[in-house]
């Protein structure tokens, strides 16, 4: 006989394993500490790559005035100025990842209690089933 119960727990159990949970099952692995300090680290190395990148188109862009004007340069200064840039995309974007991503941690924790607690409910239903038989 079929039991409405289970095949409704099971339902929701694999909708969960194949949508929305896919994702917070991949995140259940980590420590949080881990994973936020590897998002982190991830999202500084993009940023140190974008700052490059930039720092390279505009020096490309302005190679021409670079050169003419090399002897006159103050050089310390636009030093100074593209490090000081740097450390506050470095500190915003890192502190933001900090943010985000712990919050998605936690996010991902409340769903996975609610789809361990359906594990439970699953698990008692198995055992009831065997009892039975």
């Amino acid at each position: 006989m079929l039991n409405n119960r289970k095949i409704r727990l099971m339902t929701k159990l694999a909708m969960f394993e194949t949508k929305e949970g896919k994702e917070d099952i991949r995140l259940s692995k980590y420590y949080k500490t881990d994973y936020v300090r590897y998002q982190v680290l991830k999202s500084v190395l993009t940023t140190t790559l974008g700052y490059l990148l930039i720092l390279v188109l505009a020096f490309l862009y302005k190679s021409e005035y670079i050169i003419k004007n090399a002897v006159s340069l103050d050089y310390k200064t636009i030093g100074s100025y593209i490090l000081g840039i740097y450390i506050l995309l470095i500190t915003v974007y890192g502190l933001g990842s900090l943010a985000w991503f712990s919050f998605r941690y936690d996010a991902s924790r409340k769903k996975l209690t609610r789809y361990f607690k359906l594990l439970k409910k699953m698990n008692k239903i198995y055992k009831e089933e065997t009892t039975e038989s």
